[in-house]
């Protein structure tokens, strides 16, 4: 079973900057591609950024590879980047048989107070 786990939300002032963690667990798979979703409050999911895209900007994101974890650095945030975030990630079971799954995670809260 593989899971995936976001950690690093919390209460920050505008302006601040805070760095999330996705970490990928489990045996036998491989990860295609992983990426970042928010969802403010009364407002639909949206993407922020997946591991491919050159975003440029406040927010950088970053995976390693070795641990399958992918990182979310934001930078100078703003009230309305109040969401809760998810990792999103697609992936190759290998074991028993080749499958593919698409894995959120449980969301971490970021709230940014003006």
């Amino acid at each position: 079973q593989v899971r995936l786990v976001e950690s690093g939300g919390g209460l920050v002032q505008a302006g601040g900057s805070l760095r999330l963690s996705c970490a990928a667990s489990g045996t036998g798979f491989s990860i295609n591609r992983m990426g970042w979703y928010r969802q403010a409050p009364g407002k639909q999911r949206e993407l922020v950024s997946t591991d491919t895209s050159d975003v440029k900007g406040r927010f950088t994101i970053a995976r390693d590879n070795t641990k399958n974890i992918l990182y979310l650095q934001m930078n100078s945030l703003k009230p309305e980047d109040t969401a809760v975030y998810y990792c999103n990630a697609n992936i190759a079971l290998l074991t028993p048989t080749y499958r593919i799954l698409e894995l959120w995670g449980q969301g971490t809260l970021v709230t940014v107070s003006s």
